[in-house]
């Protein structure tokens, strides 16, 4: 029997506000977890991306509320997806008259504190602000009753888990109703229910394919040094309309946005250290198409308003496959087709069939548009600026009639025009794209066998001591792949000990005893400082290369 949202035990103004939003049924998480969530147990969902999860634990909630006071606290680990959580809640909750404040750091203290005076009933806070208003003692808690962590596993990457249980501790156990929403469980999460969690009730939704169907994805593959000419073979190839491009590093972004507008194709960065007035002027540019390039790292990956993107780029292919859903995520929206493009290296194409396996759904091999493609392109559109002219055109030019008595045929004024303005327009150069062998990543990987240890060794000594990305310094980790280390264990080790988030760090290579990966300059001194890790039980320690 198909389930409804009244069957749910939804109150009629919800049912009424949900039918105006025009929700038909509930997905598979929201199915699971409201009932749960009405009858007062603590909840645990697991459930990926775009599956529903902020109605889920939204809706049960807020019709529980008094509307008196601060009874439900919502945590998350951005200010984008603050803005987003507590954009929703206003909207599920908007014939109940409740008031919704969303804290996060760049906005003014003195705001947010006068918002807290003048009373609200539902917070939605990153985890640093909240905490710094409930030591001003301007954010209490005396009556929550909820206490909700959405993207919990994204916390405990960006390193905020120490405030998450501060915060936690701050309220009382016994008298709140605490649900946990994550993409993974992983065991510090599972710890964190274990102490703050009253015998939770775990709901796990395992999708059949993470990824829009209405999403074209697929991938290039190049070496190192044509990515940029393979990027802006893309840019002018492609029909495209917003065009969202990924880096995974904040310098990264800045260097790419620069390099675009160099050869002709305008760009903005835009990363986590702008401040907030900053992103929010450069997405106003994008969201009304005054600029129609955007070079993001994963700050806009998920929590960001921006519709009608037409096609999402991957210039730096994300290590962790979650990052390529909520990334590809920002198009083929409300029913529109999207384009998802990723370009890699040969040695990258494992993290292909990583998200492959990860998502469920095959991504195809995609063939670069030739330098004849680009030409033949550049000359369409070339034809067709021309004829829009010519239809615009009503007046006869006085240039052409004094040319016409000189003797010159309309014909061949025509061509000497056309020729003219055609040189002006096909100047930038297509250049040449180097061949790549698919078999490199298996040649790599066999490296070694066969040859004894003497093979090995040699292609370890291979890898660079030295950051080939300007601001990037290498790290040293002391394991590799003979203790079955992968990229994930590598981010995780160097963002949980240094504290810093997973999303700044750069290139990982694992060799076969040792490991080094890239990290933000500002960020050396805190994962030296750490000098060690955990990973899959044994102990990795860090040092400068």
């Amino acid at each position: 029997m198909t389930q409804t949202f009244q069957s749910l035990g939804l109150v009629p103004s919800l049912l009424e506000t949900l039918s105006e939003l025009g929700y038909e049924e509930p997905t598979p998480i929201q199915a699971a977890a409201i009932p749960l969530l009405l009858d007062g147990r603590d909840v645990m969902g697991q459930a990926q991306t775009g599956t529903g999860k902020t109605a889920a634990f939204t809706l049960p909630t807020i019709q529980q509320l008094s509307g008196e006071s601060l009874e439900m606290l919502i945590l998350t680990p951005t200010r984008e997806l603050a803005i987003q959580v507590s954009q929703a809640v206003y909207r599920y909750g908007s014939k109940l008259g409740l008031k919704v404040l969303p804290i996060y750091g760049g906005q003014s203290y003195d705001r947010q504190e006068r918002r807290l005076r003048k009373g609200v009933n539902v917070v939605v806070g990153t985890p640093g602000r909240t905490l710094d208003l409930i030591r001003k003692k301007s954010l209490k808690l005396n009556d929550v009753r909820f206490m909700i962590l959405d993207e919990a596993d994204e916390m405990l990457k960006m390193g905020f888990i120490d405030d998450v249980e501060a915060i936690l501790s701050a309220t009382d156990k016994s008298q709140r109703q605490t649900l946990l929403f994550s993409a993974t469980f992983s065991d510090p999460i599972r710890k964190l229910a274990k102490n703050y969690m009253n015998n939770p009730e775990e709901i796990t939704i395992e999708a059949d394919e993470m990824t829009n169907e209405d999403i074209n994805q697929r991938y290039y593959m190049v070496n190192h040094h044509d990515k940029i000419e393979a990027l802006t073979r893309i840019l002018e190839f492609e029909d495209r309309q917003n065009t969202l491009i990924f880096t995974r590093t904040r310098v990264g972004s800045a260097e790419l946005a620069e390099k675009l507008a160099q050869r002709g194709f305008p760009a903005i960065a835009i990363h986590g250290d702008l401040a907030q007035n900053e992103r929010e002027r450069i997405l106003n540019r994008f969201r009304n198409r005054s600029l129609n390039i955007l070079v993001a790292t994963d700050v806009v990956g998920r929590g960001v308003d921006i519709p009608d993107v037409s096609h999402v780029i991957n210039f730096d292919i994300s290590h962790m496959p979650i990052e390529y859903v909520h990334r590809i995520g920002r198009t083929g929206r409300a029913g529109r087709s999207g384009e998802a493009i990723t370009i890699i290296t040969a040695r990258e194409k494992r993290l292909i069939r990583q998200v492959e396996q990860f998502t469920k759904h095959k991504i195809a091999k995609g063939k670069l548009p030739t330098a004849d493609d680009i030409l033949a392109k550049r000359e369409q559109e070339f034809m067709g600026m021309l004829v829009k002219q010519i239809k615009a055109t009503e007046q006869p030019s006085v240039i052409l009639a004094e040319l016409m008595n000189m003797g010159y045929p309309p014909e061949q004024i025509a061509t000497a025009v056309i020729d003219m303005l055609a040189e002006r327009e096909f100047t930038a150069p297509v250049k040449e794209i180097s061949e790549v062998s698919d078999n490199r990543d298996n040649n790599n990987r066999r490296s070694g066998r066969g040859k004894g240890r003497r093979g090995g060794r040699k292609r370890e000594r291979s890898f660079s001591k030295v950051s080939n990305e300007k601001g990037m310094v290498r790290i040293e980790m002391d394991a590799g792949k003979k203790d079955n280390i992968r990229p994930g264990d590598v981010i995780y080790a160097v963002a949980s000990s240094a504290k810093i988030s997973g999303k700044v760090i750069g290139a990982i290579n694992i060799g076969s005893n040792s490991t080094y990966v890239d990290v933000p300059e500002q960020h050396v001194q805190a994962v030296l400082s750490a000098k060690y890790s955990t990973v899959r039980g044994q102990r990795v320690e860090f040092s400068r290369t």
